[in-house]
């Protein structure tokens, strides 16, 4: 089964992926706790301000692919819950889920970063456990995650899902070496000098073929 979710789709499945680790009282969630929970500003990247129909059009769309799942009112509630079945789906350990529900949720990240931001979704010991939930992804059938190619200066490589579309923000450039720094505004004026000086060296000389071409020929 080929998964491509579009961003909202993505912010939604994430959401209801945490929230049903994080405050499993709470879960499944109503259409106004999953809209709250895209919108929320910690923990998501980018900050979202998805309307009521936008989050409800995502839900519709996730249950007809067989991703989540509804709860229609009874015994009492007035409003239908949704429940994701993602992880059911993918067959994912505990592991792999939470590092999935972080990279759907935020954007590209390091193993470093992922471990120090799962603790609610699942304890990770060791940055070797993250490595083990990457490799079980990217070996999934249809692979999960993908690393992307190392900046130079940077320690760790970031890793993105490919469950769709994201968003790769470039990374600072390092600082430049000695070797490579950029002209100083005192080396750029000498060299501005020895070229003035070059030019008038070179009318300078014109002149003087303008000057000899104008003398009398002498017999």
């Amino acid at each position: 089964m080929h998964i491509e979710l579009d961003p909202i789709e993505q912010r939604v499945i994430g959401c209801l992926l945490e929230k049903e680790r994080t405050v499993p009282d709470t879960y499944p969630m109503t259409l106004n706790g999953v809209r709250t929970a895209c919108n929320q500003s910690s923990g998501r990247e980018p900050v979202t301000h998805l309307s009521d129909t936008e989050v409800h059009g995502a839900l519709d769309r996730l249950r007809a692919a067989g991703l989540t799942r509804i709860l229609h009112p009874s015994h009492g509630a007035r409003m239908p819950k949704h429940r994701q079945v993602l992880d059911e789906v993918l067959r994912l350990g505990d592991g792999a889920r939470a590092v999935l529900t972080l990279l759907l949720l935020r954007g590209p990240q390091t193993p470093g970063e992922l471990r120090s931001r799962s603790e609610r979704l699942h304890p990770f010991v060791s940055l070797a456990e993250v490595d083990e939930a990457l490799v079980d992804l990217c070996g999934a059938e249809q692979p999960l995650v993908r690393e992307l190619e190392r900046r130079p200066g940077q320690k760790e490589q970031r890793w993105i899902h490919l469950l769709g579309p994201v968003a790769v923000q470039a990374e600072p450039e390092p600082p430049q070496s000695p070797t490579q720094v950029s002209p100083s505004a005192d080396d750029e004026i000498a060299r501005l000098r020895a070229e003035l000086a070059t030019a008038e060296a070179e009318i300078a000389r014109l002149q003087q073929q303008v000057e000899d071409l104008r003398r009398p020929a002498i017999d």
